[in-house]
């Protein structure tokens, strides 16, 4: 290709003109050029009437004439661009490669802003950011900026990390993967060039993924059997993935290589060596990715005639995932976005485009331990997808979710929720159509099996979406056993036989007075003559609380205000005073959550609802819901979806009470910091002084203050702690009592209701998996010693997550 005559004017379609001589510009003028030089670097390779090499031939002339002024904007927005713009890794490479041919000088001063950038990531745990780093550098090989021979040793001190002794199986997990997928890029020219070096480098880690453990391999997989997709670890994967590469030759068919069209000035130019390279050593306050498992839904006999699927070990199905993940990545927050570029994926002529698309985002949906982006965010990318390609979209999603029934009487209890709650939305979105008929078969099983429990869940969720009738309308008659009841209230103080209740009567006035605009202290005195059924003539003890009172108040002040959410919330608020007084012990809370489930245990949104409601206002206690969760009377609900959406609402509540309380310490110290140091020293700047009053004219915390935070901060952790203790040993205590009454019959243990709550225990370890990991060895002490092995299996992979 001809060197470019720098003179020469260009082409307003490739958006590079030549500027005249310079002269000497304003800010405003600089600032100009810099936004411009922004943008076409940002831009290039994008839709454009000219071809990428042009684009890239022109975009060189015009920074090379502005490297002098330009020169650390160049600088920071290529290295940027490098770690942001994954997908465009080749492009952005070549241009490098291209000003390293015309100026050695900047090309040396670019490695050596990406090696600062790599090693800044590694030392702030930006993983990802890492990784992209070094397969940028790991592609300047091919652009001859860097030596073979220099990157293969930061490899190797890569792999080095994986043989370090005492530290996490995550951290070497990670330098290992990291290495794994820079290799599709750069394996061709270091196989041509450093085949033995290449060959050791894969010795080296064949043996450390020998050696490793993958005890946390079964918490993360999506179906407990392997049939018809065996769900590979993600080490594992790739591993046979590269293997494959090797045998092909390191040559692969998705990587675009725009340098090659440069391949005569590239050649010619002189190359840098990468410095030596350490890791960071780990520290005990690093955070590493956690393993998964990989996921697989279609293979090529799933996908109609057209291009084939790649193969699962094959090199070209892993670079396609890794895309469509950084094109989630890039666009989540913008679904019609992320829809479009999803549908523009370069290759989609030579692959199955909607069946990789729809791999790839239910692969995100059902990550465990929890999916990237909040749930809705995928099922509102798939709406999008299915509008932009209403010819095949739906069907391949109608084939997904035919899939995904199919096999789920294996599927993970977190997966089986993410699975119930994407399809009810979907569905919402589709004027519930839906061809109920082909699934006529669960109707002859027990009604805990998968398959119904899942049409249950699903009807459920879509009575929060729409209303009883037209859930009722939309279903076959054959599924009635399946159809949630109406939802409203039980209340029974005016049910048949409610005279012969003990509290009818004070219920039917206290209706009269609340009617009446009464205040909570002559709600209290309504109450005041009721018997306490608790109170025998042998009982010496104090009773704490009184059942009816609670019973006849709760039942009949939510029965009021069943109305709606917004009526609820308003008697909660006037009447608060009334539920502290009634309520004060954690009895007296579990009593109120019976009595708010007798009222309303045929609508499930209001139970989850008025118990958010009851935790913020503080009338019932985090511990007691726990507890509540886990009594004999909710039994019959115990392998609902909604009483465990309560349970994690009530932990995450009390996490985020622990989180505010530690933030605020962190920042009164912070402040005591700053203020004794401006306190000793003295600002003879009287402007500053006016200053610094200003930014901290609010209280200044005190030792005392201090002192106060760290206290209730304390009593904070020893709340979470407690709710931790009281759910993982109910769990025991149910399991165990399950298993040894099986053992003792003679049956079999592995019955769908122990299915649920083990995927429930499971649930709760890995979706609270940071707060509970610092309460792990107070677990295995008090809790996780001397109990069955199948409990045992599930907390012993937890903490192989990040051990």
């Amino acid at each position: 290709m001809n060197k470019m005559n720098r003179r020469r004017p260009y082409d307003d379609d490739d958006g590079y003109e030549r500027r005249p001589k310079r002269r000497r510009v304003s800010n405003a003028e600089n600032q100009e050029i810099e936004d411009r030089l922004e943008t076409l670097i940002l831009r290039v390779g994008e839709n454009s009437t000219s071809s990428l090499e042009s684009n890239l031939e022109g975009l060189v002339s015009v920074l090379e004439a502005d490297l002098g002024t330009f020169r650390n904007k160049i600088l920071r927005i290529l290295s940027e661009c490098a770690v942001k713009m994954p997908e465009k890794c080749t492009i952005y490479t070549t241009l490098v490669g291209l000003l390293n041919a015309k100026n050695y000088n900047f090309g040396g001063e670019f490695v050596d802003h990406m090696v600062k950038s790599f090693k800044d990531s590694l030392k702030n745990c930006k993983w990802d950011a890492a990784r992209y780093s070094l397969r940028f550098l790991a592609d300047l090989v091919n652009c001859n900026v860097i030596s073979a021979v220099s990157l293969l040793q930061l490899l190797e001190s890569m792999v080095d990390a994986s043989n370090e002794d005492t530290v996490p199986q995550v951290r070497r997990d990670w330098y290992v993967f990291s290495v794994l997928s820079t290799l599709p890029w750069v394996g061709r020219d270091l196989y041509e060039k450093k085949e033995s070096a290449l060959e050791n480098l894969l010795v080296r880690i064949e043996i450390f993924l020998n050696k490793r453990t993958k005890k946390h391999h079964n918490a993360l997989r999506v179906w407990s059997v392997d049939a018809p997709h065996p769900q590979e670890e993600y080490l594992d994967c790739l591993w046979a993935q590269i293997r494959k590469l090797r045998q092909d030759n390191w040559s692969e068919k998705y990587i675009p290589r725009p340098y090659m069209a440069f391949d005569s000035i590239l050649c010619e130019a002189l190359q840098h060596s990468l410095p030596t390279i350490n890791p960071p050593p780990h520290h005990e306050s690093y955070s590493y990715p956690m393993p998964w498992t990989v996921y697989r839904m279609f293979d090529y006999t799933d996908c109609p005639d057209g291009p084939i699927l790649p193969g699962a070990h094959s090199i070209e199905r892993f670079l396609i995932e890794e895309h469509l993940h950084s094109i989630i990545e890039a666009h989540n927050l913008e679904r019609k976005d992320c829809a479009s570029q999803l549908l523009s994926f370069p290759y989609k002529n030579k692959i199955p485009l909607e069946y990789c698309i729809v791999e790839v985002i239910f692969s995100e949906l059902f990550h465990m331990p929890t999916p990237r982006y909040l749930e809705i965010c995928y099922g509102s990318i798939m709406i999008e997808l299915c509008k932009l390609q209403p010819s095949t979209m739906p069907q391949v999603l109608a084939q997904a979710t035919e899939i995904l029934f199919m096999r789920i009487d294996s599927m993970n209890t977190s997966c089986f929720d993410r699975f119930v709650n994407w399809f009810s939305y979907h569905l919402s979105n589709f004027q519930f159509r839906w061809s109920w008929e082909d699934w006529d078969s669960c109707l002859l099983l027990d009604n805990e099996h998968p398959r119904p429990k899942f049409i249950q869940e699903v009807l459920q969720r879509s009575l929060r979406l729409s209303y009883f009738q037209r859930i009722k309308d939309m279903m076959p008659e054959s599924y009635e056993k399946l159809l949630p009841e109406p939802p409203s209230p039980n209340y029974k103080y005016t049910s048949e036989g409610a005279a012969s209740l003990p509290g009818t009567a004070t219920a039917h006035k206290l209706v009269v007075a609340i009617r009446q605009k009464c205040t909570p202290e002559e709600v209290l005195n309504e109450l005041k003559d009721l018997p306490n059924p608790r109170d025998t003539e042998n009982d010496m003890v104090e009773t704490t609380f009184n059942p009816l009172k609670i019973d006849v108040f709760v039942q009949t002040l939510l029965n009021l205000g069943s109305k709606s959410f917004s009526h609820t919330f308003a008697a909660i608020s006037k009447f608060h005073y009334v539920f502290r007084q009634l309520a004060e012990s954690e009895e007296g809370q579990i009593c109120v959550l019976h009595n708010v489930f007798e009222l309303w245990r045929n609508h499930q949104q209001m139970m989850v609802v008025i118990v958010d409601k009851l935790l913020k206002t503080q009338i019932v206690e985090c511990s007691s819901v726990a507890t509540w969760v886990f009594s004999k009377e909710m039994s019959s609900e115990f392998t609902k979806m909604y009483l465990w959406e309560i349970l994690h609402l009530t932990i995450k509540k009390m996490n985020k009470h622990v989180m505010k309380l530690s933030a605020d310490l962190v920042e009164a110290k912070e402040k005591m910091a700053r203020d004794a140091e401006s306190s000793s020293s003295e600002d003879s700047d009287g402007e500053t002084t006016t200053r610094k009053k200003k930014e901290d004219s609010g209280e200044k915390p005190t030792d005392e203050m201090v002192e106060k935070m760290e206290e209730k901060l304390e009593a904070a952790y020893g709340d979470q702690k407690r709710i931790f203790l009281i759910i993982f040993q109910r769990f025991i205590m149910i399991l165990s009592e399950h298993l040894v009454k099986c053992d003792t019959d003679g049956r079999d243990y592995n019955t769908d209701w122990y299915r649920w709550t083990i995927g429930r225990l499971q649930q709760v370890f890995l979706v609270h998996h940071e707060q509970v990991q610092k309460y792990s060895s107070t677990l295995e002490s008090l809790l996780f010693t001397q109990v069955d092995s199948h409990i045992l299996d599930v907390f012993q992979q937890f903490v192989a997550l990040k051990s």
